[in-house]
């Protein structure tokens, strides 16, 4: 009973769509008909009806919001599920004129559905109580008073069945119509995708950064941080130095965190606060790694001094990274970085032994891992990150340990699709 009288209000939502259209039609139709009143003309009503359809079809086509209107209405009304039918705007003409025809059967249900029940009840209620109303039957029209005593009420609570069932019928009618000409198509599923891929490429971006970024000084506070612990009653010094370093190393963690939620900013139209790093402030990533022990030997061509932007972002990112796994899984071993430019890419290279067994926080001799710290769970992420930041310029980047030693590569286009493709996803 709650679906049938859902659906019938919004049937009679159909019936009050229409009525400006049947107006205008009326109008019209009494203009070019002799002596016709629009009003009380029954064949000037039924040809009003006809002609207010068309112009209803045509709005639906000039009006793209529209169907995101009827949806609303469908799902509310009719209790479709939301999947089932298409959201915003019907922009293509496939969409629209799917709009315009489920318009007019919407309307064309609406107006039979409303006319009746306007008409129907009023005379069943006459028909009903005509019997007990002799005075009555004197003002009724003709075949109402032609009708035997017992058949008025049976007349009457029949035209309230025809009533119920049309509305009945005619809900059920545009329930099955509406995935079809309200659903979306095959555009609106492609530019859906593609939203969901969108939205999927800003997710991962955000990721790589807060673990490439934030992960790294994670990092190297963790290793500092257990190296002053073990230390701290024998060599005072020693422990000054690693809280001061841990004291630059989470400043210019905030930093880079507040680099990140400058990528959230500026997806709202604002310029982030700081810009992301690059190759420029490689020697300070370098200094702060080599304040947590790591001996770090670089080797930098040049002619990277003058990458593109987005390439220099990159490649900042994965040195980041690169770092920020020898800290987590080799501790303080050293580690021999070289960048070079040839053949129109840039090369990264990075090597470390590796300390065996070692999947946890470090000791502070860098012999294997820390007993007195919790193994680290999770991880696993920052290898992919590095991969996708190669894939996105059209690079490729492959990590592999092999006779103790732990190797990164990272070869990087500098121009082609690159560009275009990390405006929408890179940094």
């Amino acid at each position: 009973m709650r679906l049938l009288g859902a659906r019938w209000i919004h049937l009679i939502l159909g019936g009050a769509l229409l009525m400006p259209f049947h107006l205008l039609a009326s109008v019209f139709v009494g203009l070019v008909t002799d002596g016709a009143d629009p009003l009380l003309t029954t064949g000037v009503q039924f040809t009003s009806f006809g002609c207010a359809l068309p112009l209803a079809a045509l709005v639906a086509l000039l009006l793209p919001q529209l169907r995101p209107l009827e949806v609303t209405a469908v799902r509310t009304l009719c209790f479709l599920p939301a999947e089932r039918l298409a959201d915003g705007p019907a922009l293509s003409w496939a969409a629209r004129r799917r709009t315009a025809l489920w318009f007019v059967a919407h309307l064309l249900a609406g107006g039979v559905v409303s006319g009746m029940t306007l008409a129907a009840p009023p005379a069943a209620v006459v028909l009903l109580v005509l019997p007990f109303t002799p005075p009555l039957q004197r003002s009724v029209p003709p075949w109402m008073q032609a009708l035997p005593g017992v058949l008025g009420p049976l007349a009457g609570l029949a035209l309230l069945a025809l009533v119920a069932s049309t509305a009945w019928a005619s809900g059920v009618l545009l329930a099955r119509c509406a995935p079809v000409l309200l659903g979306p198509t095959p555009a609106d599923r492609l530019a859906a995708a593609e939203r969901r891929a969108a939205d999927l490429a800003t997710r991962n971006r955000l990721a790589r950064e807060l673990h490439d970024s934030v992960g790294h000084a994670l990092s190297a506070v963790t290793l500092q941080a257990s190296a002053a612990r073990r230390v701290l009653d024998k060599d005072p010094e020693f422990a000054r130095q690693a809280l001061t370093a841990i004291e630059e190393t989470t400043r210019a963690a905030v930093t880079e965190l507040d680099t990140v939620l400058g990528l959230l900013r500026e997806e709202d139209g604002t310029d982030p606060s700081a810009p992301a790093p690059t190759l420029d402030g490689l020697d300070a990533l370098l200094d702060r790694t080599r304040a947590a022990g790591v001996a770090v030997e670089a080797t930098v061509e040049e002619r990277c001094a003058g990458l593109p932007p987005v390439v220099s972002r990159e490649a900042y990112r994965i040195v980041q990274e690169g770092l920020s796994n020898a800290l987590r899984h080799a501790g303080p071993v050293p580690v021999r970085l070289r960048l070079r430019v040839h053949g129109g890419q840039l090369t990264l290279r990075m090597e470390n032994p590796v300390a065996a067994g070692d999947n946890g926080p470090v000791a502070a001799g860098g012999t294997g891992p820390d007993p007195a710290a919790p193994a680290r769970t999770g991880g696993g992420r920052g290898l992919r990150g590095v991969a996708e930041r190669a894939r996105l310029l059209g690079g490729e980047a492959t990590a592999t340990a092999r006779d103790g030693v732990w190797r990164l590569t990272a070869r990087l286009p500098l121009t082609g699709k690159n560009e275009h493709t990390t405006g929408a996803d890179g940094p």
